[in-house]
């Protein structure tokens, strides 16, 4: 997944990154006296994840902590489904609840065509026309009041798996999309991929914002589900700013995700690892020029892909990284436990290529076999499924899943399984990183085709 990509590279800032801080003449403490130009309080989403789960389970011994130091902050609303039909729909109504409680929502655009060139998160658009076709009716349902979009997290700063012509057209398809969400509601803050701190160096990042329309964009977002130090990442962004300023390109801004930024950096991998804690709440009073806002756009302990399904939320995580954490200021008020009032997303908000539909309510088998689900996101003339393959009652170490196809249907791509056909009965077996689920945990697997892929059903072995 894109996510996973940023976090790789995240063990020691590169000698280029440093010569591009040095370059720009950037010190080592955070300056800056005034805020950026966002003012407002942001937006709390009622139906997230961690709030439904707070509310579901009052009793928990974890359930305050939890509440009161991540259920209660706003977070960001990611986007990643390939659902053109119904995608306006689905932002008018989470920008008008927004607007109604005179909040700023933050929204996290992740539909780029071949998003992780081909990673754990692959998937997206099937191609950019069609990207274009989605990213307009997204952009129909932003209204007129000030929105924060996070657009395609990754898409800059991984690039290794691109042509030249394929980095020009994506260059190009980001330009775009960021004019396109700008002319729909002139008040909407974009913000293009600035990878993180321990990546890039500021120069590189600086030139592929150039080519991607940062011209045209409000800035740039860094950290983005990454642990990098917050000061460490606003000397970075101090030194892309000047590198755009060197290039001619000013008034560019930065904002930096916080979400998990609390605690040690080192590997990737939160679901292994119990330093991290969440960072600074997300405010858009940052007191420094160059920043926009802290935010929180990977949502709090929503899994990575290495013990749990990339993108789940899972309590014991949210716990590791709120526990011994400050408690949020006294202004934010925290959530009820009883349930939201308004209903949840048809899809929970993913940070990586998730499951368009709900975990199966079937319940696992028993010793150690495991059960499939499939669920099918059609478009015409292609769709893309998301396979969820769950343990019975003890772990499984390897799988197989076989997936019949209707008539017509033919696979063209898969991502986290290997696949042996194409159409009829497709089967799939794990990869080297998910054969091993343990009793009662998930993973998951997806596909691409065309033709219609409404009526596959999958069936699982152990």
């Amino acid at each position: 997944m894109a996510i996973l990509s940023a976090r790789r590279r995240s063990a020691a800032i590169s000698v280029a990154a440093v010569a591009g801080l040095a370059a720009a003449g950037v010190g080592l403490a955070v300056g800056g006296a005034s805020a950026g130009t966002v003012s407002g309080s942001l937006y709390r989403d009622p139906s997230s994840a961690v709030v439904r789960w707070v509310a579901a389970n009052p009793g928990d011994s974890r359930a305050a902590v939890i509440r009161d130091k991540i259920a209660s902050q706003p977070q960001a609303r990611w986007y990643a489904n390939f659902n053109p039909s119904t995608i306006q729909s689905e932002v008018s109504s989470f920008i008008g609840a927004a607007n109604a409680a005179q909040q700023i929502p933050v929204l996290s655009v992740y539909e780029i065509t071949n998003r992780d060139c081909g990673g754990a998160s692959a998937g997206g658009a099937p191609d950019l026309n069609q990207y274009q076709t989605w990213v307009s009716n997204f952009a129909r349902g932003l209204g007129n009041q000030t929105v924060l979009i996070i657009l395609e997290t990754d898409s800059l700063a991984l690039q290794t798996c691109l042509s030249t012509s394929e980095l020009n057209a994506r260059n190009q398809a980001l330009t775009t999309a960021t004019q396109t969400i700008k002319s729909a509601n002139p008040n909407a803050k974009v913000y293009l991929d600035g990878g993180h701190s321990t990546w890039n160096s500021a120069n590189d990042t600086a030139n592929r914002l150039r080519a991607a329309g940062v011209q045209y964009a409000d800035g740039f977002f860094t950290n983005v589900s990454n642990f990098n130090p917050t000061s460490s990442e606003a000397n970075f962004g101090r030194a892309v700013i000047s590198a755009l300023n060197g290039m001619g390109i000013s008034g560019k801004r930065q904002v930096i995700d916080t979400s998990r930024n609390g605690g040690a950096a080192g590997d990737w991998c939160a679901d292994d690892n119990t330093d991290r804690r969440i960072g600074q709440y997300p405010t858009t009073n940052t007191g420094d020029a160059n920043i926009d806002a802290y935010l929180w756009v990977k949502p709090p302990g929503e899994a990575d892909g290495c013990r749990y399904t990339a993108g789940s939320f899972q309590p014991d995580l949210a716990f590791s990284l709120a526990n011994g954490a400050p408690n949020p200021p006294p202004t934010t008020a925290p959530p009820t436990t009883n349930p939201p009032t308004t209903a949840p997303p048809t899809t929970a908000p993913p940070t990586t290529a998730p499951p368009t539909t709900a975990p199966p309510t079937t319940p696992p088998p028993g010793g150690n076999g495991c059960s499939a689900s499939v669920a099918i996101n059609q478009w015409n003339g292609g769709f893309t499924a998301s396979v969820n393959v769950t343990a019975g009652s003890a772990s499984i170490n390897g799988w197989t899943v076989t997936v019949a196809l209707p008539g017509g249907a033919a696979i063209t791509g898969t991502w986290n399984a290997q696949a042996s056909g194409t159409s009829g009965t497709v089967r799939f077996t794990n990869v080297g990183y998910n054969g091993q689920v343990g009793a009662g945990q998930t993973t998951n697997f997806g596909f691409q085709g065309t033709g219609t892929g409404q009526g596959a059903t999958a069936t699982c072995a152990a």
